[in-house]
């Protein structure tokens, strides 16, 4: 049954290898080891955490877009090896449209590659199409992000087109954004089987 998406509500998903829950100001605790020690982390982010700054930057700017009713972000727990792992977040929230975007998602080097990754998409796009209702989730990619566009196309997204130079980087570049995007109907039909497949198929290496 579809309830409203409120972000000043406290959601936690979770399974049996990760927890998800909303992002905090005293996570800080939990994230400036990798804003210290792996700053290439967020070499493609429109939004860098590198140094404690940095961090403290990204934490303050997804809880005044959470404040705002425009994103929710979520840290990241990995429940095998009790230990954070990274943040994701839903944004560009739309209601009235049935329609976010999922992003703003990165782990530490020690978990890309581990299926983490799968299980926390399985759980966000559960929640987005099987919870509240929506009718599309977005992904968008930097074009020179290959490890990001393989993630999103892994997790079961069709390429939509490129956007030219659409945003300004930290540098005060322009980037140039791929865009994928799932449909509700696309993961009722196979989508979301054939990424539980793959969750399993990993397990059971």
């Amino acid at each position: 049954m579809k309830f409203i998406f409120n972000t000043n509500q406290h959601y936690v998903l979770e399974d049996d290898a990760v927890l998800l829950r909303p992002l905090q100001a005293t996570d800080m605790a939990h994230l400036k080891c990798f804003a210290i020690n792996e700053p290439t982390l967020w070499q493609y982010s429109l939004v860098p955490a590198s140094g404690v700054h940095g961090m403290a930057t990204y934490i303050d700017a997804a809880l005044a877009q959470r404040a705002k009713g425009l994103a929710y972000a979520f840290i990241v727990f990995d429940k095998k090896i009790q230990q954070y792992a990274g943040c994701t977040r839903f944004y560009d929230i739309q209601l009235a449209n049935n329609m976010l975007q999922l992003g703003y998602t990165w782990y530490g080097a020690a978990y890309q590659g581990t299926g983490l990754n799968k299980h926390c998409k399985l759980l966000m796009l559960q929640f987005a199409f099987e919870q509240i209702g929506m009718h599309r989730v977005e992904f968008r990619a930097d074009i020179n992000n290959a490890r990001s566009i393989a993630a999103m196309k892994s997790t079961g997204c069709t390429t939509e087109g490129i956007l030219r130079e659409n945003c300004t980087k930290a540098d005060g570049t322009y980037r140039t954004s791929i865009v994928l995007s799932i449909l509700k109907s696309e993961w009722q039909e196979g989508v979301k089987d054939r990424l539980i497949e793959k969750i399993n198929t990993c397990n059971a290496l």
